[in-house]
């Protein structure tokens, strides 16, 4: 099956390279080219947005990538690439839910956003909370010791 995807916009980050923690106090803008503008139109009224990127610099081999440790670390179980967010996927499609700092022309500021400058953008969706935030979800007890520092 053949799919074509492009890129919307850019993300400019201060943030060059991919690193593991500290994402939380992260500005960052998420660049629409000109003529996708005036679909910004309303977002502002949000206070959150779902981005959807390509990781651009991640890479994914199968016998490394399919099952491994969260962020290589000896105290996470090793669980398969599903059963994760890291960024070596199959399809190296990053979503994240993040905080509207405002938005100018093409350009939508955000906190929290953990893509690194120079990111495809692929869409830019309104968080809602009756779509995005399921009540009484749960995960393992290791992704709690895993996201301490990461937001």
């Amino acid at each position: 099956m053949r799919l074509d995807l492009r890129a919307i916009g850019v993300v400019r980050s201060p943030v060059a390279e991919p690193v593991d923690e500290g994402w939380g106090l992260v500005v960052s803008e998420v660049r629409l080219e000109e003529r996708y503008a005036s679909g910004l139109k309303g977002l502002e009224e949000f206070s959150h947005a779902v981005i959807v990127v390509w990781l651009h610099k991640a890479e994914f081999a199968l016998h490394a990538h399919l099952r491994r440790r969260p962020q290589g670390r000896e105290d996470m179980p090793c669980v398969g690439i599903f059963a994760q967010r890291a960024r070596h996927r199959p399809n190296p499609i990053g979503v994240t839910a993040v905080e509207i700092v405002g938005v100018e022309g093409n350009v939508l500021r955000v906190r929290g956003l953990d893509a690194i400058d120079g990111t495809p953008v692929l869409d830019v969706r309104p968080y809602f909370a009756a779509c995005d935030c399921v009540e009484g979800a749960s995960v393992p007890e290791w992704v709690e010791r895993l996201m301490e520092g990461y937001f």
